[in-house]
This record gives structure tokens, C-alpha cells and sequence, in this order.
């Protein structure tokens, strides 16, 4: 009951994600939320009042204009009578009348009269999405301080049409709603942090590559709970099938190099957390077109390079952060080699596991590991990666708040 007591007034707009503001409510329920729905005249298109209301057991507001709901000033009241606001989906044109300050109907008039935090799942066409009008809106509204998750990239409603401009999934909005919502202490508030996460794909040739056997989930978990501390989160991905964390800024990758220019950029930072499985070696020269089989002949020979070492690199960076952590993931000598990396890296610490093949921790949901630091090794026991994460979060900050800004 993440969210027991919160009261939240969910604007549902015109779109065909809107479909998925039911299920929306359904989770926001089951984490002990109250829900109260507006529906525009165009979410009303797709589905209907009354399945809303069912869900959020709630009457549904639709008519800035209703004799019976602005009998005591409707709007204002809904505007007000409530922690937060979510809008899931919210149009370009919702967005734009927003950014402009435009109240024409029941939505964006609440919106404009609100004085409590507002979260937007943008959903559009990804031509949408990147036209440099709804470009100027987004950071308008950013400015003036409305918070958004997403939108994802992924196949359109449309046919043929992919790209940046998905709804972010209900469990998503949910967890970014429970971070919005989360009042308990911030020992990270104002300091800044970078983590990496996930693989890196080398290119062979267009259809083959270079990889690590890395999920990402204890690099997406580490950056949503540095994030949950009140950390600015800036998180490095390289290709993975999960979500993007709640509260963090993330940044798609492929390579190790456009992973350490990434990261770079984020410079300067108080944080460097270094998750990601990061190929070693990547082809010398990778091919234009496929490497293809030749009849009687041997495999086309790779001759391979070093990739560039993303901790290294920053451990001993003009503009070092504050707080390096890296990670060792092993098969053999797991500390004696944690302890090698420590020394060599310019790492404050290092969060050591074992990843032979029979512990089930690459691409798993549980972890067990050793914090090495120069004041020795920490055993933890055995966790979920969001518990790891937890733990390691609060570790940072007791670590980071010791030392001076």
C-alpha cells in the first residue's frame, strides 16, 4: 500500500493510450490511492465514462460547464482537493494549451489552477513527439516545473510507425507516481549522480556485435533508488528489455564509446555508480555489409581492440566525482580481483559479485555481494537487486554526507 491516502486526480486525454489509463487506475488502487477522473471530450472517444468510473469508484468530471459539478466552483476544487495530478495520456495539444496557459475546457482549466505537483505520460506519433513546436512546449512546461515520464519508443498504434512516442506503461506512471509522492527523507537532495547499466554492443558487421551477458536490473534498480534518495540521476543504458527507471534522466547507448562519452558529458557529478557490462574488446574495423560464409574457407578472422575503460577513465579524471564505485562481476578470485580493481580504478569502492554461470545472478532478480573498500570487505547476504540497490543507495549517501561538499 505504497501509495495508502495519497488522493489522486487522473486527467485522461484524448488518444488511443487511453485505453490504458484503466488499467492505470486498477494499480493505483491496489496501492491504496483514491482516484478521481477528468475525461476530456476526446478521451471520451475511446473509452467511456463509465468504465472509468467503475474502476476508480468515483464520479467522472467531463463539463468545465456542469450545473451540477460548478455549483461550488468545481474546477477549483478538483484542482485543489488532492496531493497530486497525473495526466495519462497527455496530447500535444493538451500539452500546448498548457504550455501556453490556455483553459478552454475542465482539464486545462484544473491544470491551470492547481497548486500540487503534476506528472504528464506524453502519448503521440513520434513526428509529433519531435516536431520542435511540442519541443518548445516540453521545455516550457519543464521550466515551470511539471514533471514527465516518457514517452517510450516502441511500435505506434498506426500502422508502419515506430519510434519515440509511446505512453509509458501503467506500472511505469505508477512507480514515477510513488517517487513523486515520497516524503521520506532525502539525504541525496542536490547532489548529482551518474550510473551505468546494462550491456554494451559491439559491432562485427550490421547484424552481429560484441556483448556482455547483463540485464541491466541492478543498474536500472541502483539509479531508481540513488533517485528515490533525492539524487539528480543521470542513468548511461546500453541495450536492454526493461523499462527505464522511475526519477532518473536515462540516455540509450550501444557502444562502450558512446557510453563513455555519455557519461562524460554528465560531468561534473557528486556520484559515478559503474553497473554496466562493458565489452572488453570490440572489432578493429567492423564490416559495412554481412560477413558472409565462404564455401572451403575458415571463419573471417577478427582482429579485435581495447575497448576504453569507462571507470578507469573517471576514477582518475580531471573532474573526478566526489564518489566512485565501481563494479567487479567474477567467475574465479573474486576478491583478490575486486581488490586488484580497487587499486587500480581510483574507485572509492567496489561492489564485487560472483556470476559463474550456476548462481543465476546474470539476468536473474537476486544478487549476493562484497563491498571492498581499502577499510576492508563487507559479506552481504544474499538479496533481491532492488534490496541490493536500497542498501547500496544508503551506503553512498552515509559515505558521500561524510565527506565535504
Amino acid at each position: 500500500m505504497t501509495l495508502s491516502g495519497k488522493r489522486i486526480l487522473l486527467i485522461i486525454s484524448g488518444g488511443i493510450a487511453a485505453y490504458k489509463a484503466l488499467d492505470l487506475i486498477r494499480r493505483l488502487r491496489e496501492r491504496g490511492a483514491s482516484v478521481r477522473p477528468v475525461m476530456t471530450a476526446g478521451a471520451q472517444e475511446f473509452v467511456t465514462p463509465l468504465a472509468v468510473g467503475a474502476l476508480a469508484a468515483d464520479h467522472v468530471y467531463t463539463d468545465l460547464f456542469s450545473r451540477e459539478d460548478e455549483q461550488d466552483v468545481g474546477h477549483i476544487r478538483l484542482a485543489r482537493d488532492c496531493d497530486m495530478i497525473c495526466v495519462a495520456p497527455a496530447t500535444a495539444d493538451l500539452m500546448a494549451r498548457m504550455a501556453h496557459g490556455l483553459a478552454g475546457d475542465l482539464a486545462s482549466t484544473v491544470l491551470l489552477a492547481t497548486n500540487r505537483p503534476v506528472l504528464l505520460a506524453p502519448a503521440m506519433n513520434p513526428a509529433m513527439w519531435a516536431h520542435p513546436a511540442t519541443r518548445r512546449n516540453v521545455e516550457t512546461l519543464r521550466k515551470d516545473g511539471i514533471r514527465f515520464i516518457g514517452p517510450m519508443a516502441g511500435e505506434m498504434a498506426e500502422s508502419n510507425e515506430a519510434g519515440e512516442g509511446r505512453m509509458a506503461e501503467p506500472l511505469q506512471i505508477v512507480a514515477s507516481i510513488e517517487a513523486l509522492m515520497d516524503d521520506a527523507p532525502k539525504p541525496l537532495a542536490g547532489r548529482t549522480a551518474i550510473v551505468t547499466s546494462g550491456p554494451t554492443h559491439e559491432p562485427i558487421d550490421p547484424v552481429r556485435y560484441i556483448a556482455n551477458r547483463s540485464s541491466g536490473k541492478q543498474g536500472h534498480a541502483i539509479a531508481a533508488n540513488l533517485a528515490r534518495l533525492g539524487a539528480d540521476v543521470t542513468l548511461v543504458s546500453g541495450p536492454v528489455t526493461i523499462p527505464d527507471p522511475a526519477g532518473a534522466n536515462t540516455i540509450h547507448v550501444e557502444s562502450a564509446r558512446e557510453m563513455l562519452e555519455a557519461v562524460t558529458d554528465a560531468l561534473p557529478a557528486d556520484i559515478a555508480v559503474f553497473v554496466a557490462a562493458v565489452a572488453d574488446w570490440r572489432v578493429a574495423t567492423s564490416a559495412d555489409n554481412k560477413i558472409k560464409k565462404k564455401e572451403g574457407e575458415g571463419p573471417a578472422p577478427l582482429v579485435l581492440t581495447e575497448n576504453p575503460d569507462i571507470l578507469k577513465t573517471i576514477g582518475h579524471h580531471a573532474d573526478r566525482p566526489k564518489l566512485v564505485v565501481g563494479f567487479a562481476a567474477e567467475t574465479a578470485d573474486v576478491i583478490a580481483n575486486a581488490r586488484a580493481k580497487l587499486a587500480r580504478k581510483g574507485a572509492d569502492f567496489i561492489v564485487a559479485n560472483d556470476v559463474s554461470p550456476q548462481t543465476g545472478i546474470m539476468g536473474g532478480d537476486r544478487n549476493r555481494v562484497r563491498i571492498v573498500s581499502n577499510d576492508g570487505v563487507e559479506d552481504w547476504p544474499d538479496l533481491s537487486k532492488d534490496e541490493v540497490a536500497a542498501r547500496l543507495a544508503a551506503r553512498i549517501a552515509e559515505s558521500l554526507n561524510r565527506k565535504p561538499l
